[in-house]
């Protein structure tokens, strides 16, 4: 593995609860190689998503150093943040959150309507990713013209569409069958493997976190174990 893309030291964050602080992450600390596939997994308000969010720059730790591509993120001002994120995270949510009127090209462009890019070249890195995903047939369908499957293949192309440094996943497959989840499982480790991704994956799911090449569980905010799975040894 190279160097590490993601480093935490003493990572803390709680949240207000009317006038009481409540702990979600205590003191973690652990790094993630660049090119790994990690799965992170514990019981339901052990801290997966919060730390999911902080590695993402989505939200910020109340303290602790944390370095993500080589940049120490929690000193970002707002705007630094949003154009950081812009070009080095793709976001992949168990809902999709694909707009409804617009086709699946037009939601995977998204991402590139910040960028002073021609028309032309939008579209045409659009159907790239589309057809990287084996969507090349469904470029102006609407989500609701797709299943479930397949709108998760267009959220993950339009987390593609910038080249981000690494891909985070939010319960990916928690609203798919096994099958369709099976499918976009095999598609996280193909993205891993063929194109380097580094991908971070949030699942409650054992046989979802089977095709990791590492398991990290969270227990109470706090690391309680990590554990190597091999090469995506669940991708069967």
């Amino acid at each position: 593995m190279n160097d590490p893309v993601v480093a935490l030291a003493d990572i803390a964050k709680s949240y207000r609860r009317g006038g009481q602080a409540v702990p979600v992450l205590t003191c973690l600390s652990f790094t993630i190689a660049a090119g790994e596939f990690l799965a992170l997994m514990g019981p339901s308000g052990s801290g997966k998503s919060t730390l999911l969010n902080l590695i993402a720059g989505i939200d910020r730790p109340d303290s602790g150093r944390l370095v993500v591509a080589g940049q120490d993120i929690g000193r970002l001002a707002e705007a630094e943040l949003a154009d950081w994120r812009a070009r080095h995270v793709g976001f992949i949510f168990q809902f999709y959150n694909l707009m409804p009127v617009l086709s699946a090209r037009e939601n995977v462009e998204l991402p590139l309507l910040l960028k002073n890019l021609p028309v032309a070249e939008r579209r045409r890195r659009a159907g790239d990713a589309l057809a990287m995903v084996g969507l090349a047939d469904r470029l102006e369908h609407r989500p609701a013209e797709l299943s479930g499957g397949q709108q998760q293949r267009v959220a993950i192309a339009r987390a593609l569409i910038a080249d981000p440094t690494l891909i985070v996943a939010d319960e990916p497959t928690g609203d798919l069958d096994r099958e369709s989840a099976d499918d976009i499982l095999k598609l996280l480790q193909r993205l891993n493997a063929e194109l380097g991704k580094t991908v971070i994956m949030v699942t409650h799911d054992p046989h979802a976190a089977g095709h990791a090449h590492a398991i990290m569980h969270l227990e109470k905010g706090e690391l309680s174990g990590r554990e190597a799975v091999g090469s995506g040894a669940g991708g069967g």
